[in-house]
């Protein structure tokens, strides 16, 4: 299955948000050996990603590690089930933001990168923005991994916009999850993770939500 690049073109409805996520920096935490998550990290992450992608994921997720929280024992690790040439990671927002995109209007940045688990794709977008925006800039994505409609694609986005930092918003789909994330200073951070098709998935909803509150520990 192949996972382009998302553009962030949303609705005006909806383009009012964007999501976070927070990177590396230098003040890392010396009991879990990860950085805390900023704006600006993300930002400075996301601008070191090349245009057509990196073989890598930048940011601190062990898919296997989440998965075996999940209790998934299918082997897990980085890059899609197909397309073994397709990037790992890719990026928008910081530098190639242009006047009127979501992360141009409120400045942020995203990263996104691609895992297996099994035969499944996984898609893992982690967004931090200036402004509270929920996943309102990743609404494409969640409207094509989850088949809702455009009602049900506005409710969702709101649900998570509201939702408390750590609380795993799951679609009616049950193949994809967000949540708010904690960040180092200010902003507002979320991270939504896609695992194949609505329909196809070979996950069932708990272990969606517990795969993404898993990866959501990893990266704060």
């Amino acid at each position: 299955m192949k996972y382009p690049r998302h553009r962030l073109t949303v609705a005006a409805a909806l383009t009012a948000a964007a999501l976070m996520t927070g990177c590396q920096s230098d003040d890392g935490d010396s009991s879990s050996g990860t950085a805390p998550l900023s704006l600006s990290g993300l930002t400075e992450t996301a601008d070191g990603i090349p245009d057509d992608g990196t073989s890598t994921c930048p940011l601190p997720y062990d898919m296997a590690k989440a998965a075996k929280v999940a209790s998934l024992d299918a082997e897990a690790g980085p890059g899609p089930v197909q397309d073994g040439d397709a990037p790992v990671a890719t990026a928008e927002g910081g530098k190639r933001a242009k006047p009127g995109e979501p992360l141009a209007e409120n400045p942020g940045a995203l990263v996104s990168c691609t895992f297996h688990i099994g035969q499944e794709s996984v898609q893992v977008h982690t967004l931090a923005t200036r402004e509270p925006s929920g996943i309102a800039p990743l609404a494409p994505v969640v409207s094509s991994l989850a088949a809702v409609t455009a009602d049900d694609l506005t409710s969702y986005v709101d649900k998570v916009g509201k939702a408390e930092a750590g609380e795993v918003v799951i679609t009616d789909s049950g193949n994809v999850a967000a949540v708010r994330l904690k960040l180092d200073g200010d902003g507002d951070a979320s991270l939504l993770v896609g695992a194949g098709e609505a329909g196809t998935a070979s996950l069932n909803r708990k272990q969606v939500g517990d795969l993404t509150k898993a990866l959501a520990d990893q990266v704060q």
